[in-house]
């Protein structure tokens, strides 16, 4: 057998900070606290399967030990020698010990506890011996004790006397066979149906529901584990138990009382633990020049793609350093420990499932999984559930990680995928968008999805008319994410349906799917061509519709629309400097940076009547001067520019000129909106029409 014995050690400890510390009790709460523990092992449910004996045996032990300590403080005031209170006070904490150990066993995985027989069984039988140990030093002759608890006591110190750990020759061969089915697997040998349900039945794993299960109690393993060959081990099961679960009991959704999360902005998710670029949760957050955090492994690949640019706001970054963001990514660490969702808290940025890399077993795995669903999609369907419990596997196992991505285009199901997108059944077209969505996450599917038949085309149908808002907002994460290909920016961009159905999206969903689609609509909007495609189709109305759900995201929008976009967007973004001003006064420090800069362009490049209307607003010019000593460095800068051109405009040095030494003039207010505007370009002495 090519997998050791040893292959999964044992994993770390997780008792609570003081339940292996010696108690400082009196003698009576010493007591009581040894009472009430003994209560609560002997209430444990013994393990069901593996260890069945040994923890049938502690909970027996421990029922015997409650009735010897009832007796010993019944009806008397409790003195106890030093001999005796150092024996109660270890017995406390072997009790704490075999209580965690019982927990730990029944709370976490099967294929995990199977996998570690032999040495839990040794830590069950160590256990045993410090019980006997302090039983036998124990002073019982002192403890005044009846004749019949105390021949209890000497039958219990008996029990504890066991010559070695006992391991059930049935649950070694059934982890030998389990060992060797991930060795067949590593080999590329598909596993034996019948062998797998034997295995899987005998686990006690007998459905799509108790297998979805030991799935998340194997990932919360991966955390537990001491090194990375064991960590990656554990992922091995993973793969070998999703394979099964679908081969043995058939793809399935989960019951009604379960619903994964996949949109880019789902509440359940604060938005700041969410890369911008890859939409999932970040693991080693960096910052970039531009004060913005991303996940190191997504802005590195930005990067090394020819990009010199901040994602999220446009800006021209003036360095490619990044700066590990510590304090962030504790804050990620404790919410996962809070939700229970497994988090990899090491410097590292490696590949694989939360930075750990995958070894052969478990990309075999992924890839029979990912070769199974997907021919079994190919083929004619019962019904509409079939077909929507295929294309939920096939989300989730994409939402893992890189490695299934791959398996599953590769395995060809995008052109599978096209036709669900169009469904008339709200829930698979969820799921097949969703599916979609995931896929596009990995570099080299963008590709594969722009350039296969219908598929980009359903994605826009999902975005256009989509039956859920889930789906319509799970359809612009899929544009966002193909968008980060330069090529394919412009390409999407130049769709109208795209830029009608963003917008649309973003003013009329709910706040998840508003984010998905304004994220959306700031990559495009990088485009300069782009800019007037999105003006034609109203992003200033949507800007203004959103400024008061989501000030951040409408601000970084309207500052690259008016960077971008030339005097047109200027032009157009005349009715929302008040509102740009109400944001420098109230709102994010981010948000703030955004108005300024957005104000400081539309004051040089639109005259006299844009500087007018911002210095009409009351305290604008005080509102402007506390943000030059808080914020953002770069918001700081801004807000000095905007005060200096305010005050050139009060000193009336430009009033009939472009504010500050900008490029355009405005002739009039009242022509400012017009079909046709004349502007007058001072450093060329040219009239254009725009």
């Amino acid at each position: 057998m090519a997998v050791s014995p040893h292959s999964f050690p044992p994993r770390k400890r997780r008792p609570s900070a003081a339940a292996f510390v010696s108690p400082n009790f009196s003698a009576q709460a010493l007591l009581d606290s040894l009472l009430s523990l003994c209560q609560e092992i002997s209430a444990m449910k013994p393990l069901h399967f593996l260890l069945n004996r040994y923890s049938n045996s502690m909970i027996r032990k421990s029922r015997l030990l409650e009735v010897i300590l009832e007796d010993f403080r019944r009806d008397r005031i409790v003195s106890l020698s030093a001999s005796a209170s150092l024996c109660l006070e270890e017995m406390y904490i072997v009790l704490q010990r075999i209580k965690t150990l019982i927990e730990d066993c029944s709370n976490g995985s099967k294929m995990w506890l199977l996998t570690q027989n032999e040495s839990i069984a040794n830590n069950f039988h160590e256990l045993t011996l410090d019980l006997s140990t302090l039983l036998d030093i124990f002073p019982v002759k002192d403890a005044g004790l009846t004749e019949d608890v105390e021949e209890l006591f000497y039958l219990l110190r008996n029990h504890c006397s066991e010559s070695s750990a006992f391991v059930d020759p049935r649950d070694e061969d059934l982890r030998f066979r389990v060992l060797k089915t991930i060795d067949r697997i590593r080999d590329e040998i598909v596993p034996d149906y019948t062998e797998l349900s034997e295995i899987f039945s005998r686990i006690d794993l007998r459905d799509s529901s108790s297998c979805r299960e030991e799935i998340e109690n194997l990932e919360d393993e991966v955390q537990n584990q001491t090194d990375e060959k064991s960590r990656s081990d554990v992922i091995a099961l993973i793969g070998f138990v999703r394979y099964a679960k679908c081969v043995l009991y058939g793809a399935s959704t989960p019951g009604s009382g379960f619903q994964r999360k996949d949109s880019i902005s789902d509440l359940a998710l604060p938005a700041d633990f969410r890369c911008p670029i890859s939409l999932d949760l970040m693991h080693d957050p960096v910052v970039v020049a531009t004060g913005h955090t991303y996940d190191r492994a997504a802005i590195t690949l930005w990067i090394e793609s020819g990009h010199n640019t901040c994602p999220k706001t446009g800006q021209t970054l003036a360095h490619t350093d990044l700066i590990p963001n510590r304090a962030l990514k504790n804050l990620i660490a404790m919410w996962c420990r809070q939700e229970r969702i497994p988090f990899d808290v090491t410097e590292s940025n490696k590949g694989g499932i939360n930075g750990v890399t995958l070894n052969k077993a478990a990309l075999e795995a992924m890839r029979m999984t990912a070769s199974f669903l997907v021919n079994k999609l190919a083929t004619p369907l019962d019904s509409v559930n079939d077909a929507n419990g295929v294309v939920y596997e096939l989300r989730v196992l994409a939402k893992t990680d890189s490695g299934s991505r791959g398996f599953i285009a590769q395995a060809g199901a995008l052109p599978l995928l096209v036709r669900h997108l169009i469904s008339d059944d709200p829930t698979l077209q969820v799921n097949a968008v969703t599916t979609v969505l995931n896929l596009s996450i990995l570099e080299a599917n963008k590709s594969l999805i722009m350039e296969t038949d219908g598929a980009l085309i359903g994605v826009i149908e999902v975005l256009r008319s989509g039956a859920t808002w889930e789906a319509k907002g799970n359809a612009a994460a899929t544009i966002f994410s193909l968008s980060s290909v330069h090529s394919y920016r412009r390409r999407l961009g130049r769709k109208t349906r795209v830029i009608r159905g963003l917008l649309d999206l973003a003013k009329d969903g709910p706040i998840s799917s508003k984010r998905d689609a304004l994220v959306t609509i700031l990559t495009l909007a990088g485009d300069r061509e782009t800019v007037g495609r999105l003006i034609e189709g109203g992003v200033m109305e949507t800007v203004s519709h959103v400024m008061n759900s989501l000030p951040e995201e409408a601000v970084t929008i309207l500052e690259m629309v008016v960077r971008k976009g030339g005097f047109v967007a200027i032009a157009s973004a005349f009715n929302l400097i008040k509102k740009l001003g109400a944001v420098l006064r109230e709102g994010s420090d981010r948000a703030r940076e955004s108005a300024a800069a957005a104000l400081v362009t539309m004051c040089r490049q639109g005259g006299s009547d844009m500087v007018t209307e911002l210095a009409s607003m009351a305290g604008i010019e005080r509102v402007i001067w506390e943000m030059m000593g808080s914020g953002t460095m770069r918001g700081r800068r801004k807000a000095a520019s905007l005060l200096r051109i305010l005050r050139r405009w009060a000193a009336g040095l430009d009033r009939n000129g472009g504010v500050g030494g900008g490029d355009l003039t405005m002739v009039s207010s009242s022509r400012m909106v017009g079909d046709s505007t004349a502007i007058v370009s001072p450093s060329r002495g040219a009239i254009v029409n725009s």
